[in-house]
């Protein structure tokens, strides 16, 4: 059951994504064209929102690359930042 509260209008809908937007473009926060002897990580747009790539990239003579295969991102990549440091949890620690 769905209450009257509970549905966005589209103009809500369309702030919602727009905010979603900003924030992970936020969250990217690397300026100009990346150092290009270093991984990255991008963020990527299309029809449906942005999202994040699952694999490092580096940008090479004017071109997106994953990082381990060498092949091309066919995607646009909106912004791109240096690797998060991904901490390490101490109880999966042998």
């Amino acid at each position: 059951m769905h209450f009257a509260a509970d549905l966005k209008t589209p103009v809500a809908v369309e702030i919602d994504c727009m905010a979603t937007r900003e924030k992970r473009l936020a969250q990217f926060d690397g300026n100009g064209d990346p150092p290009p002897d270093q991984p990255v990580e991008v963020l990527c747009e299309d029809h449906s929102g942005t999202y994040q790539l699952p694999f490092a990239c580096r940008w090479i003579d004017g071109q997106w690359r994953n990082d381990r295969t060498g092949g091309m991102v066919e995607a646009t990549v909106v912004a791109w930042r240096l690797p998060r440091v991904r901490s390490e949890n101490v109880a999966d620690r042998g």
